[in-house]
């Protein structure tokens, strides 16, 4: 019986999705949530939970950087204020929405599986200071692309 559950667990983490990740100092800087440089403003991806953990979610900032997020992986990006474009794709559905960015202000955005009829999807939603911190606290940092 223990022989069965190890092969299933084994199965199962080679099914992972496996993203390209940031260095280990990268990861612990950002867990400090230090302050944005001055005049730009932070934002934080991340996507949590074990809902498609077997496919990556393709996360692009419109006019700049792109991502894969795995479970329990985020992305931290550091840019001028104003409003951001956020599209997130898994396979053919797409997702998206707009965060605005304050100078000097920190915003965090969930990017999360969904459940459609034949494939599924993915959706973007800006969470609290609270949630968001937690959640990367509990996740490791992506490079990105």
């Amino acid at each position: 019986m223990i022989r069965k559950a190890l092969i299933a667990f084994a199965l199962l983490a080679a099914g992972c999705a496996q993203v390209p990740m940031a260095d280990p100092q990268a990861d612990q800087m950002a867990k400090a949530f230090p302050p944005p440089q001055s005049g730009k403003g932070a934002l934080y991806v991340y996507r949590s939970g074990v809902m498609g953990v077997a496919r990556p979610i393709d996360v692009a900032i419109v006019g700049g950087a792109t991502a894969q997020l795995a479970t329990n992986t985020y992305l931290r990006l550091e840019g001028p204020p104003g409003p951001i474009e956020l599209d997130c794709r898994v396979g053919d559905k797409t997702g998206g929405g707009q965060v605005q960015i304050g100078e000097g202000r920190t915003r965090y955005v969930e990017v999360s599986m969904k459940v459609g009829l034949m494939l599924p999807g993915c959706e973007v939603a800006e969470v609290s200071p609270q949630q968001g911190q937690a959640a990367v606290r509990g996740s490791r940092r992506v490079a990105p692309q």
